[in-house]
């Protein structure tokens, strides 16, 4: 089986929401320490973190996406958004690229990554 992509975006949006529902349970769990009411108070802070954190992280991809490219996919038709150099389709999971040089080389996050970049370009 080939590799799994996703796109970036999604992939923070995954995190934001398994901590909702992380947040959820450490706070259902300190209800089984009713009677130890400091217990219960660290579970429930605890929690209330767990999701704070979370809309802070939906408020910074949000704001990420504002600043992501729109683009078609060339592979399924449907609107995507494209952060990096190279990214993968939200919808079809396709590969995609704006940079020339990275045109037909194995699909790689490393790409994005401004220290790759310059130990290249120090290697040149």
């Amino acid at each position: 089986m080939g590799l799994k992509y996703s796109s970036k975006i999604n992939k923070i949006r995954t995190v934001a929401l398994g901590l909702i529902f992380a947040g959820m349970i450490i706070m259902y769990i300190g209800l089984y320490f009713r009677n130890i009411e400091w217990l219960l108070v660290t579970f429930m802070i605890l929690g209330l973190i767990a999701i704070g954190l979370s809309t802070v992280i939906y408020l910074w991809i949000g704001m990420l996406s504002t600043k992501a490219i729109p683009i078609e996919c060339p592979e399924c038709g449907k609107p995507t958004k494209m952060l990096g150099r190279v990214d993968a389709c939200m919808h079809c999971k396709q590969p995609l690229t704006f940079d020339r040089n990275l045109e037909g080389k194995e699909f790689d996050e490393k790409y994005n990554s401004k220290k790759y970049w310059k130990e290249q370009q120090d290697q040149s």
